[in-house]
């Protein structure tokens, strides 16, 4: 008799060996990290939201080279905002005293999105390897693009951080859906509303997925050790994505001063911002979010707030200093460590030793 959906673990569903999937972290991972996982019998995970075509094909040649494991790539999903003169030069004032501080000249910020949403393009450059999971923030693109993808055989993942989001995604034929809980570092998946007070940690948000959706449920927020992984899986999770606790990895690209950051108390104090790309993402608390305020709505829309925050961000750091810098990180760093990525999946595959 067929295993109802539900009960399915996401091992099953996507060929892996391990229930893990490591969460994609664009700007401190490349390849490297997603190749440890998935060699290690997670399913590692490949950001291409900020890659170009280029780098993209780049990145996806190692991957091939390098595993013959089942790995996944992923996606923003969001809608290109039109340009807002006015926005954009209110946030370029409310930035000018740091720009003046550091010596830097305000009026040479470089404008652009930097993120840019799947498109076909991207499903261009996918097509030559067939990645077997190719997953989404922010919702699910145009249905043309998820037949593209449907082609090759690829599995289709997506985020949910509310009850009605995972209904959507399920209506809409996703087959596994990532329930994120307010704990996860970086950007809240959300894109049915954009209400901050709708977001639900991570143990109240799972069940409540579970018993919406006949799909797998894949848990994230909050799990950095086998101990977390256990519990959302004693909730009735099919998996879990996790991605704070790979940041010290070796394999990570994570830069000094957020490693540094990570590695330090200030990892206890996270908070969700948008002052970074506009939209609301969890971070460690540092001086730009102190002073302006995390959520600031002067801050232009995703992703276009980014652009005028690169100078500073790259000032700053050369000093040593994060205050201008998305220093990415979810409630828990616990389970942050400097170890090869390999053995933190094997040894958040415990949880799942006895099951």
């Amino acid at each position: 008799m067929p295993m109802p959906a539900s009960d399915l673990k996401i091992s099953d569903l996507l060929g892996i060996e391990l229930p893990i999937i490591q969460a994609p972290m664009a700007g401190v991972q490349d390849s490297a990290l997603a190749i440890a996982v998935s060699n290690a019998g997670g399913l590692g995970s490949l950001p291409c939201g900020m890659l170009s075509p280029a780098s993209m094909r780049d990145q996806l040649e190692r991957m091939r080279a390098h595993t013959n494991r089942p790995y996944n790539v992923n996606f923003f999903c969001h809608q290109t905002p039109a340009a807002d003169p006015r926005r954009e030069s209110a946030w370029r004032a409310m930035l000018a005293p740091y720009f003046e501080e550091l010596g830097l000249e305000i009026g040479a910020v470089a404008a652009g999105a930097g993120r840019a949403p799947f498109s076909d393009q991207a499903a261009d450059v996918l097509s030559a390897f067939k990645p077997p999971v190719v997953s989404f923030h922010f919702g699910l693109p145009a249905p043309a693009l998820i037949v593209r993808i449907r082609s090759w055989g690829a599995k289709v993942l997506s985020s949910a951080t509310t009850i009605d989001e995972a209904r959507w995604l399920e209506a809409h034929g996703v087959d596994a859906i990532i329930a994120q809980g307010r704990e996860a570092g970086g950007h809240r998946g959300m894109f049915l509303s954009a209400d901050v007070t709708t977001q639900m940690g991570t143990l109240a948000l799972l069940p409540q997925i579970i018993a919406a959706v006949s799909l797998p449920v894949v848990a994230a927020g909050g799990i950095v050790d086998a101990r977390t992984a256990a519990a959302a899986m004693a909730l009735g999770a099919a998996g879990v994505q996790v991605g704070t606790a790979y940041l010290l990895c070796p394999e990570a690209t994570t830069g000094a001063v957020h490693r540094a950051a990570l590695k330090s108390e200030a990892a206890r104090h996270t908070a969700l911002t948008n002052v970074f790309t506009g939209r609301p993402a969890r971070g460690i608390v540092n001086r730009i979010m102190r002073e302006i305020g995390p959520i600031n709505a002067a801050a232009p829309e995703y992703p276009l707030a980014a652009a005028a925050l690169a100078p500073l961000r790259a000032k700053a750091e050369s000093l040593g200093l994060g205050d201008f810098s998305p220093m990415w990180c979810g409630e828990n760093a616990s389970g942050c460590r400097e170890i090869p990525a390999a053995d933190l999946t094997r040894e958040l595959a415990a949880a799942f030793a006895s099951r």
